[in-house]
């Protein structure tokens, strides 16, 4: 049992006293600011929206906002988040608009196309 207990010993080290002193870094890291670029509504319309190429133009102006963020420019990458937020809704509206008027009107066309050839399928029955 002793044996075991003089295995298990520990030493305790001292730090080594340094005559000289010791450097400091300081880094100072600026807050992130919360502005957002809108890239991922812009992606979305380019994607989706993309009537009138107006998602793709608020798509490149995201990434220039996002770009002048990169580099600092706090309020040239706010003068083309504001742009882009503005064609992200233009193209949004726009593309909820034409989808839905071309759901009407290929419906409208369809319920007219089935009418007609019922139509022309009851007059060719009376001529045999």
């Amino acid at each position: 049992k002793l044996e075991m207990i003089k295995e298990n010993k520990v030493d305790i080290l001292e730090v080594p006293q340094r005559s000289a002193p010791m450097a400091t870094t300081v880094i100072n890291i600026q807050p992130e600011t919360s502005m957002p670029d809108h890239i991922v509504w812009s992606l979305f319309n380019t994607i989706f929206m993309n009537w009138c190429c107006l998602g793709f133009v608020a798509f490149a102006y995201s990434v220039k906002s996002r770009d002048r963020k990169m580099v600092g420019d706090m309020i040239g990458a706010q003068t083309y988040a504001s742009t882009a937020k503005c064609l992200n809704i233009w193209a949004l509206v726009l593309g909820i608009l034409l989808t839905t008027g071309f759901i009407v009107l290929l419906v409208f066309a369809s319920l007219t196309a089935s009418s007609i050839i019922l139509r022309v399928m009851q007059t060719n029955r009376g001529y045999h």
